[in-house]
């Protein structure tokens, strides 16, 4: 499996997220500055990595939304390319329109930094084939910006589709807003859109890929994306 992580000014999350496809899955990655318009040859996955890209002036991602790379992940994306946006990532997403959405600061108006559970909504998408919807993980979060926001006929229309993927849960699973962190609307964490091969996830499985970080169920996406592409993308 090869793998592109996109380095913006500001990204810090990028060198996280290789070693994590690295060590899990034997990923070989490919670091690519935000300047190139390309991605490089045979690229299986894109990443885009947390972080605070252009310092989030304006908004947050709304600068790494128009960098020049951006235009070969869109042409990727829409080729069928699998694309996972984390936390920061996530973020550009929205504001490059690869995903409906836009986010606001936590309720609290505070930096969160901490281990969330999250309940795994759907298992058969590229990116968590190796879950049970259903199932209770846990990701670290760590963000400012992550109240996910949606008017509401858009928000009613995306549950209908079922594009949610992750969402904010107490240990047992249940949607409350307790276990909501950041205010999010319907506790989402997680989404895809409607082609299913874009993903922006607010946590970070990357910080939860090896028993030393105290959860490996992050190593389950990266299976999970793995047995994907070893498929052939049709399961």
């Amino acid at each position: 499996m090869k793998v592109a992580v996109v380095v913006f000014p500001g990204s810090n999350c990028d060198a996280d997220v290789a070693h994590a496809v690295e060590v899990t899955v034997g990923a070989s990655v490919e670091m690519v500055w935000h300047a190139s318009e390309f991605l490089p040859a045979g690229t299986d996955l894109v990443i885009l990595p947390g972080g605070f890209s252009y310092g989030d002036y304006l908004r947050c991602g709304a600068m790494a939304a128009r960098s020049s790379i951006m235009k070969g992940v869109k042409r990727f994306a829409s080729s069928g390319g699998l694309v996972l946006g984390i936390c920061n990532g996530f973020q550009i997403l929205t504001e490059a329109k690869m995903l409906r959405g836009a986010f606001l600061p936590n309720r609290t108006l505070s930096f969160i930094c901490r281990p969330c559970a999250l309940r795994v909504e759907r298992d058969d998408t590229p990116f968590t084939l190796r879950y049970k919807a259903g199932q209770v993980v846990r990701f670290p979060i760590a963000h400012h910006e992550g109240l996910y926001y949606l008017d509401k006929d858009e928000l009613d229309a995306m549950e209908k589709r079922r594009q949610v993927v992750f969402r904010y849960a107490t240990p047992a699973g249940e949607v409350t807003d307790e276990a909501n962190p950041n205010g999010a609307l319907n506790n989402i964490a997680g989404m895809v859109n409607e082609g299913g091969n874009v993903l922006g996830l607010i946590p970070h499985p990357e910080r939860a890929s090896e028993p030393v970080l105290g959860s490996v169920d992050g190593a389950l996406m990266w299976q999970s994306i793995s047995e994907w592409i070893k498929g052939g993308g049709a399961h």
